[in-house]
């Protein structure tokens, strides 16, 4: 257990009040071991990241700024120098550019598209005049083979000769409308190559136009919609700078939580010293008061032991100390107070909490120290939180510093303000006496002379 509170750097008051005295020395004496380690590591790290990185390794690629003559990285800001362009003209300069880009893109295409169909014609009329060719040739050879057959030697030689004619005829013919074709092909070619150029820039600046448009609408529709966002811009911006100042202030809070519930540890580990040295509790300085309380008179404490020997001695004692002071009574009514109990074990204040609704609480007269436990209801457990009386007020030990003149104007400081920063504890529903006699009859039963009645 005790390992786990050092871990966690946190007392709950709970367990500090089942302590022994001399676990609390051996407790507060391993927390400050504790400090001092991890202050050593925290230094240790700081020290490791101020030393100098190694410097790097060769092919490794890096960044190198170019200096100025003053020594220093040389910067360029666009718009400084005189024959800078502003970003405007930069912007229609680009998109000019990618107008022309895609002109270009589009017209080639559309290029590439017409040498297509044109080399299909040509290829088309090829094939067609080479099967004329070769049913002319066909036809040739069948009209030779005729007359070969019915034909004398000299006419079988002029019919082969008109023949030959014939078909060399034929290959002219081919040749010239092939070079016709292709001559009509450079012609449409030229024609085509002009017709790009022509409606390239025309291209150009269609898009060019397009673009542009399409650039102030998008500028409009951003304007716009920054105007509507700017407002809701506005109020995130508002929420979380409130947010960030709410963590400062929680921050700060429980940086004086931490350092107060320091100051108490110490001050309990020098009581504890003088435990030890079997004398009595040395007087503690006095605190500062936060102006929420009256300033609290000094009054006359009679010595007593560090802690309670006996029911007996607690009756005894808030008879000669607490009566005088009002404890445990309603200022209004000046009867006892709905929240207050006698000298009841912690086991029967759970057993009255635990069926009650997060922020029940009770008062209960401790049975370790000279104070009370304030007895409270969480959403997942019961809390005890001690009350100290030892120093002319009531004051919490270890969590809270304030100090308050009676006992109920503690509890009615807490019914609206967080008993810790961290549980955030409301003291929000009261529990009274649920059996007759009440608990607090031992301490009230010899006051016959007083007005206070039960």
């Amino acid at each position: 257990m005790l390992q786990e509170i050092i871990e966690k750097m946190y007392i709950d008051p709970d367990l500090l009040e089942e302590l022994s005295d001399e676990q609390k020395a051996i407790l507060f004496y391993k927390m400050r071991q504790e400090q001092v380690r991890r202050w050593k590591e925290e230094e240790n790290k700081h020290e490791e990241r101020k030393k100098p990185t190694k410097p790097s390794k060769a092919g490794i690629k890096n960044v190198s700024f170019m200096h100025g003559k003053d020594g220093k990285e040389w910067v360029w800001v666009m718009g400084d120098h005189r024959n800078d362009r502003t970003i405007q003209q930069i912007l229609d300069d680009e998109a000019q550019r990618n107008a022309d880009k895609q002109a270009d893109i589009e017209l080639e295409k559309q290029r590439m598209k017409e040498e297509k169909e044109f080399q299909r014609k040509i290829d088309e009329e090829q094939r067609r005049l080479e099967r004329e060719k070769a049913e002319r040739e066909a036809e040739l050879k069948r009209k030779e083979e005729e007359a070969a057959l019915y034909a004398s030697l000299k006419e079988a030689r002029e019919a082969a000769k008109r023949l030959e004619e014939e078909k060399m005829r034929s290959e002219e013919e081919v040749t010239l409308r092939v070079n016709d074709l292709r001559k009509k092909f450079a012609l449409e070619r030229r024609k085509s190559m002009e017709r790009v150029e022509t409606n390239k820039k025309r291209r150009s600046s269609e898009l060019y136009m397009k673009w542009k448009h399409m650039r102030d609408s998008i500028d409009k529709q951003a304007l716009e919609t920054s105007k509507e966002v700017e407002p809701i811009w506005k109020e995130q911006e508002k929420r979380a700078k409130d947010a960030e100042v709410q963590m400062r202030q929680l921050a700060r809070d429980a940086r004086e939580e931490v350092r107060n519930s320091f100051r108490h540890v110490a001050r309990n580990l020098t009581a504890v010293s003088a435990f030890a040295s079997g004398k009595d509790k040395p007087p503690l300085p006095p605190k500062e008061d936060n102006g929420n309380s009256e300033k609290i008179k000094a009054h006359k404490r009679k010595s007593r032991p560090p802690r309670p020997q006996n029911k007996d001695a607690i009756i005894a004692w808030f008879h000669d100390e607490e009566r005088e002071r009002s404890a445990g009574l309603d200022p209004q009514t000046n009867k006892p107070a709905e929240w207050f109990h006698g000298i009841i074990p912690r086991m029967d204040a759970e057993t009255m909490l635990i069926n009650e609704p997060t922020g029940s609480y009770l008062v209960r007269v401790s049975e370790r120290v000279w104070g009370y436990t304030i007895s409270y209801r969480a959403s997942d457990r019961c809390k005890h939180f001690l009350v100290d009386t030892t120093e002319n007020g009531y004051q919490f030990f270890g969590t809270n510093q304030i100090k308050h003149a009676t006992l109920a104007d503690l509890i009615l400081y807490h019914v609206n303000n967080h008993i810790t920063v961290a549980g955030k504890e409301m003291l929000i529903k009261p529990i009274g006496q649920i059996k007759s006699p009440p608990d607090y009859y031992d301490l009230f039963k010899n006051r016959r002379s007083e007005s206070t009645s039960l």
